[in-house]
């Protein structure tokens, strides 16, 4: 629970006025385009669809290659699980990504969300069903019509829905033939473009699968699949909360250096694991980092004046691979959530496994401030916040950018403008974002800024990364 008047940090204030916003625009949005016929855009459990960062100008600058409905389908599930992007430029449905809650007091808060959403959800879809069978029925997009009790494949019990979006549901069960083992099952909708897009997206579950059988490299888990009355159906294993999750219902407070250190170790050998299997995952941020178990003591903070949650254990693995992307595949021009999108893709000058380095040096610098520095959903904003945290952009990449952000080289920008005064109030250079000057500060932010380098050419990669001095005390 948040106690705002506790809060000293204005960054996390920041973020509740943004919440508030958003809230009430993507409620607009979902309205409006629900009446024009068009399906809001939903992925994966604990993601956020990229799509809701894209202007109308940015949406009709997509190509209208057939491979759309496998990019819309991905970007679809990320909104499910995860109420943080209300205060960001998305709209949003529920909670993790096949995760369940963590403590006493919020299993039973759940319990009580999960109860309202199937009496909500069950109400409005009885008004709008499509009979299939005696036992089977979808509402009239296509959405699997089920509560809790209702059985999937004669082993998979509904114990609850976990969230819900344009690409189906996804629910968590009891698995019956697993001795009660609990499972997420995401259900897509019983239309022909999403079916495609989920079997691409298992494709390359199946190939992490093969060549990481035991998970040592921290990707989320797919157990099976199977097809359920036109419905393609994926069983995950079920996970803690997210990265994000946990800051946020730690009232925004950032992760100890240590836990950072443990968490971006992690994250740097399951993303060097893709690339060394010629795979970019395109969608990093912290609400794809899980915790393996997300169980904490509280403990009081006399700093700042509250509560505090400490994790009892930092492992992490890596989820939403729906986005990731083969070498020889095709790669769309845009990629990545805003806060998280290097510099060379809004620049469209071409992206590869460097995209992914420039994302985790954006995850490590929130979890050592609680909150994002690039708070944008504006491409050419998002340059001069860069700018103002980072110094110019390189010559050379502006020069080859086809985009209308520049003026004689240089970023057309006003920083005496409205936007201008907003970015000069929430960025500054990198190093002034340093809490202290002691060695293992310091060699964070240098890994940091090495990830953080415009040139993709010149960026730290995972291999290097791996090496880095701020590694050095896991080994010991």
């Amino acid at each position: 629970m948040r106690h705002s008047k506790q809060s000293h940090c204005p960054e996390w204030d920041d973020r509740k006025s943004w919440d508030q916003r958003k809230h009430s625009s993507s409620r607009k949005r979902r309205k409006r385009s629900h009446s024009s016929g068009q399906e809001s855009k939903h992925y994966k459990p604990n993601h956020i669809s990229e799509s809701h960062y894209l202007d109308d100008r940015a949406i009709n600058e997509r190509d209208h290659h057939d491979r759309r409905y496998v990019e819309e389908y991905r970007n679809d599930f990320c909104e499910v699980y995860d109420h943080r992007h209300y205060h960001r430029d998305y709209e949003k449905s529920h909670h993790h990504h096949y995760s369940k809650s963590s403590g006493r007091s919020r299993k039973s808060s759940h319990k009580r969300k999960h109860k309202r959403h199937h009496c909500s959800s069950h109400q409005s879809h009885s008004r709008h069903r499509r009979k299939r069978s005696r036992s089977v029925e979808d509402d009239e997009e296509g959405h699997l019509i089920c509560e809790s009790g209702d059985v999937l494949r004669a082993r998979y019990e509904i114990v609850a829905t976990l969230g819900e979006g344009a690409f189906g549901k996804v629910v968590e069960c009891i698995d019956h033939d697993m001795r009660g083992m609990h499972v997420a099952v995401k259900i897509v909708k019983n239309v022909g473009r999403y079916r495609e897009a989920a079997r691409s997206e298992i494709q390359v579950l199946e190939h992490l699968n093969t060549m990481d059988p035991s998970s040592t490299f921290r990707c989320v888990q797919m157990l099976e699949w199977f097809d359920h009355h036109g419905h393609v159906c994926i069983v995950f294993e079920l996970l803690g909360l997210s990265t994000y999750d946990f800051i946020k219902e730690n009232s925004f407070l950032p992760f100890h250096i240590n836990d950072i250190r443990n968490m971006a170790y992690q994250i740097c050998q399951s993303i060097n694991f893709l690339h060394h299997n010629k795979l970019t995952h395109t969608d990093l941020k912290p609400e794809n980092i899980l915790f393996v178990e997300s169980d904490y003591i509280v403990k009081y903070n006399a700093k700042m004046k509250r509560d505090e949650r400490t994790l009892k254990n930092t492992d992490i693995k890596v989820v939403d691979f729906g986005s990731a992307t083969f070498d020889d595949e095709h790669h769309s021009t845009l990629v990545s959530t805003r806060h998280y999108r290097a510099p060379e893709v809004i620049l469209a000058l071409g992206w590869s496994q460097p995209c992914d380095v420039w994302s985790i040096g954006c995850i490590l610098i929130e979890y050592y401030l609680g909150f994002t520095v690039f708070q944008t959903h504006d491409s050419k904003e998002h340059l001069a916040m860069m700018e103002r945290i980072l110094g110019p952009l390189p010559a050379h990449m502006i020069k080859k950018s086809r985009k209308h952000y520049f003026h004689h080289d240089q970023l057309d920008w006003d920083e005496h403008s409205s936007a201008g005064r907003y970015v000069r109030r929430r960025c500054k250079p990198l190093k002034e974002f340093m809490h202290c000057q002691d060695t293992d500060h310091q060699s964070l932010f240098d890994l940091v800024r090495r990830m953080l380098e415009y040139d993709p050419a010149k960026r730290i990669t995972l291999d290097e990364a791996l090496q880095h001095p701020f590694f050095e005390p896991l080994s010991k």
